[in-house]
């Protein structure tokens, strides 16, 4: 029992001396895995793409028709009937009111009887003075009255023309005046009088507004560009014909509610003056419109060519980042560092962005992991050629 003590302590030492090996061997493992660098974050590259492209313009503006008519009367009287219905699409030539027709065939008749009378006028005096021709050479008249027989003569003969312009006249007020036909194709809009009332006609300003007519296909888009933009368009169309340069611009347009600018057309016009108020010249394009989508008045934004083809560098919009006001992009070197790259910014077509300055062709640009690397920093790159873009609607640069 009195050893017992002792013989504690010795086993408490062996036992601390076969654990110090062990305990010398964990802090020899733990030391290296905490000093270990995490490895480096892995980003996905790709080449810039190179494509052929030209700079657009984009403008909003307002569908104009290329034709408005004010459909009103030339005669006075009471309509009797309307024939189309509010809205519809009318030809050219389709009837669209009749005025009461009773009245100027009356008028007509009246017309016809005077000249009836004009006529029978005429032949008594063509007799009248063919028997004067003998009398006078018998000189059983005097000149004096073969002269005023001439002169009935030709009176009459003025009454029958007078006559026929009157019959003429009244014909054309029976047989198309009192028909109000339609002068060009397109839609028509309401009527604004209904049968039963009387309409004051002729060539006043008086005159009874009965429906406007708008040519629908083609149409025309109408829009302003700066003094800047213009001096560009010209530079850009010099040495075409001066006649046809702007007529063999094509442009493209979309409407308020697409995504893409699927309708094309061309320029046909632009105004003669720059806008001394507002520093800006008027353009128009004419778009094809068999299905009536375009409407005089609607709204859209239409894309003008705004330089010469050439060969540009795109990447993928979201590869671009931001410090301050400047853009760049991140690209991986040969010993796979990270590289910052400000550039210049073009248009962008679909989900590409056009750079313009600041890129080569053969640098690696990351495309994806953008948030993850820093200028300097070295990364895991994998390769992935970046996705093509079918050739789609522009923008201008930010």
């Amino acid at each position: 029992m009195g050893h017992t003590p002792k013989r504690a302590a010795g086993l408490i030492l062996a036992s601390l001396a076969l654990l110090s090996p062990l305990l010398a061997g964990c802090g020899s493992n733990s030391a290296p895995a905490q000093n270990a660098a995490p490895p480096p974050p892995t980003v996905t590259i790709a080449t810039p793409e190179k494509r052929t492209i030209v700079d657009q313009d984009e403008y909003v503006g307002r569908f104009v028709a290329v034709d408005s008519v004010e459909v009103r009367s030339r005669l006075s009287g009471y309509l009797a009937a309307v024939h189309f219905t509010d809205g519809q699409m009318v030809k050219k030539d389709d009837l669209l009111f009749t005025i009461d027709r009773r009245p100027f065939q009356i008028v007509l008749e009246q017309a016809r009887a005077n000249l009836a009378q004009a006529r029978a006028n005429l032949a008594y005096t063509e007799n009248d003075l063919a028997r004067g021709q003998h009398l006078v050479r018998d000189k059983t008249i005097t000149e004096q009255t073969f002269d005023q027989r001439t002169q009935a003569k030709r009176v009459a003969e003025a009454a029958v023309a007078a006559n026929e312009a009157i019959v003429h006249q009244a014909e054309l007020d029976l047989n198309q005046y009192s028909e109000i036909r339609a002068p060009i194709a397109g839609r028509i809009g309401d009527r604004r009088v209904s049968p039963g009332n009387l309409i004051p006609g002729g060539t006043s300003g008086s005159t009874t507004l009965l429906a406007t007519i708008v040519s629908i296909d083609p149409i025309r888009f109408e829009f302003t560009f700066d003094e800047s933009a213009y001096l560009r368009y010209e530079r850009l169309n010099r040495g075409k014909d001066p006649a046809s340069r702007w007529s063999s611009t094509e442009v493209k347009l979309k409407l308020l509610d697409e995504p893409t600018f699927e309708h094309d057309g061309r320029m046909d016009f632009v105004d003669n003056a720059i806008s001394q108020t507002s520093g800006t010249i008027r353009g128009r394009a004419v778009f094809a419109n068999p299905n009536g989508l375009f409407t005089p008045g609607m709204f859209g934004r239409i894309q003008v060519p705004g330089s010469p083809a050439y060969d540009a560098l795109l990447v993928p919009d979201a590869a671009i980042a931001t410090e301050q006001t400047r853009k760049y992009l991140m690209v991986v070197d040969g010993e796979n560092l990270a590289r910052q790259r400000y550039v210049t910014l073009g248009p962008t077509i679909g989900g590409l962005r056009v750079i313009k300055e600041g890129l080569k062709e053969d640098e690696n640009v990351i495309v994806d992991g953008l948030m993850r690397v820093r200028p300097g920093v070295k990364v895991a790159p994998q390769e992935k050629k970046a996705p093509a873009t079918a050739g789609g609607p522009t923008s201008k640069a930010d």
